[in-house]
């Protein structure tokens, strides 16, 4: 995570070095008319392609008194990583400024036989009893982004966020059924870096995050986290296709009343993208 973040501020130091100096003269400046490739579009839809282990772990209480285990999807529930699928589609309606939509749909399910007893929505689930259990944690993001600093090898800006999440926990043994579900809505704030080492490939860095307060009075009982790293390198094929490959960290937290969930999701991907 700290190697992580340094690549980030590294690359907003080199953009904004490089946006100031004088010495960016040495590089021939693309015409308005002929900027990097993969910079002059209005609608970029990507499709991409995950595979981080499932760090999740979820906590129900359903009878006032009768606490919940903490609940890990991989050392209790036996749920093993696979693909997930994420969908982006940016709307740029001028050259500073994006409207920004993303959805991966998360979901895993798994038969195993506990190794411990764990407490869930009220019941206990006994040691050594066969169970089934399926987690769907569905993230969504909403999000508006300036460009304050536009130049033909890069750009700086700012992102404004609202993230989404909707998670479901279902377990079942051969005597009872039992879920929890839980929406939260996390707004975020950030910023991403994008420099252009040569005309048709890019570097690019984005965080963005925001911890709500915490306390019983804070939002009636709800508080939450979000925090996510995007690292990424693009090769544009053409104005209009490109693959983009990287690797991305995505923390997520929340509490309602006495029910919680972390989610971490972190490690390497592809995409292509498509562009109008």
């Amino acid at each position: 995570m700290r190697l992580t973040i340094r690549c980030v501020l590294c690359l907003l130091v080199a953009l904004t070095i490089f946006s100031a100096s004088p010495a960016n003269a040495q590089y021939r400046r693309f015409r308005a008319e002929n900027r990097a490739t993969g910079e002059t579009w209005h609608v970029e839809f990507g499709v991409g392609l995950w595979q981080p282990p499932p760090d999740i772990v979820v906590s129900s209480e359903s009878l006032p008194g009768i606490l919940g285990s903490d609940i890990s999807a991989q050392d209790d529930l036996g749920l093993q990583k696979k693909w997930l699928k994420e969908y982006s589609l940016v709307l740029r309606p001028a050259k500073k400024h994006k409207f920004r939509v993303g959805y991966i749909p998360i979901a895993y399910s798994a038969d195993t036989v506990l190794k411990r007893k764990i407490i869930f929505n009220g019941q206990a689930y006994e040691f050594g009893i066969p169970i089934n259990s399926s987690i769907q944690w569905n993230t969504w993001r909403f999000g508006y982004e300036y460009d304050f600093i536009y130049r033909d090898r890069g750009f700086l800006g700012v992102i404004l966020e609202a993230k989404y999440t909707d998670a479901s926990v279902t377990i079942k043994n051969p005597f009872t059924t039992e879920f929890t579900k839980a929406r939260a809505p996390i707004p975020t704030i950030g910023g991403i870096a994008r420099v252009y080492p040569v005309a048709n490939i890019s570097l690019t860095g984005e965080v963005t995050g925001l911890k709500l307060p915490t306390g019983v009075d804070a939002l009636k009982g709800y508080d939450g986290k979000y925090l996510d790293i995007n690292i990424y390198g693009t090769v544009n094929f053409t104005n209009y296709v490109a693959v983009q490959g990287g690797y991305r960290s995505i923390t997520v937290s929340y509490r309602k009343d006495s029910d919680r969930g972390d989610l971490v999701l972190q490690g390497p991907y592809v995409m292509a993208v498509v562009r109008y």
